[in-house]
């Protein structure tokens, strides 16, 4: 009986201490698993931007006019007479007729019971679309030639400047951006007495392009497509660990 007693105590002690290690190694793993978890919430949100200056390479101008008569036919006649006038106008600029279309007719008819007499208006629209960005806006410096040639110009005119190169300079910009978000991330830890880790989440917000500042053409407005001069603006959000 005592034998039993003894060899049964002596299990009791050993499994006893096996409950108390692993009770020991448990908190420990668990302590370590929690202050892995309390070191991944330590993290810093910041933006990085990245800006370049660009030039437009493709020029569109849309050139409207009308005119208005009591018969088709003369109201057509001094039309085509207009249209003649704009290409002109283009080639005497060096432009090739083929950057030249037609791209909208309308005529417009109806009886002036006023006047007792009937009124026709034709309207038109020709298109200058040409990558020689820079003697397209010298054209378009001289658009008074135009209306003393006899065309007048309408609601609609105007030339759109285009930057269609987005997409070849999108990931150098998308890492520069990424690299200014870190400097801030950087800036940020080092206040804190802290390191910057991996990225824990990243978002890119659009691509915008808009004029170079003092840069806006003609039109009298200020979005990018009014200068050839222009100014491609990206911003990301990212979200860093500290360590």
């Amino acid at each position: 009986m005592n034998a039993v007693t003894t060899v049964t105590r002596g299990t009791l002690l050993a499994a006893s201490a096996l409950i108390a290690v692993g009770a020991i190694g448990g908190g420990y793993f668990m302590g370590d698993g929690l202050r892995r978890a309390k070191m991944a919430e330590r993290s810093v949100t910041v933006r990085g931007l990245a800006e370049r200056n660009v030039t437009a390479d493709l020029a569109t101008w849309t050139i409207a006019f009308s005119e208005t008569g009591s018969e088709l036919a003369p109201v057509q006649a001094s039309i085509d007479e207009k249209s003649r006038a704009v290409r002109v106008f283009f080639e005497q600029a060096g432009f090739p007729a083929n950057a030249v279309s037609d791209v909208g007719a309308s005529v417009n008819q109806f009886f002036d019971t006023n006047r007792q007499q009937n009124v026709v208006t034709v309207r038109r629209r020709l298109q200058l679309r040409t990558n020689d960005v820079m003697r397209a806006r010298a054209a378009f410096a001289r658009q008074a030639d135009l209306i003393r040639a006899g065309v007048a110009l309408e609601e609609g005119s105007g030339i759109v400047y285009s930057f269609t190169r987005l997409n070849a300079i999108k990931p150098a910009m998308i890492a520069e951006g990424t690299k200014s978000a870190r400097q801030a991330a950087q800036q940020f830890a080092a206040d804190s007495d802290t390191d910057v880790g991996a990225i824990k989440s990243a978002s890119q917000g659009y691509f915008s392009i808009g004029p170079r500042d003092g840069d806006v053409d003609g039109n009298g407005g200020g979005s990018g497509t009014d200068s050839p001069f222009q100014k491609v603006r990206v911003v990301t959000t990212i979200d860093f660990y500290l360590r």
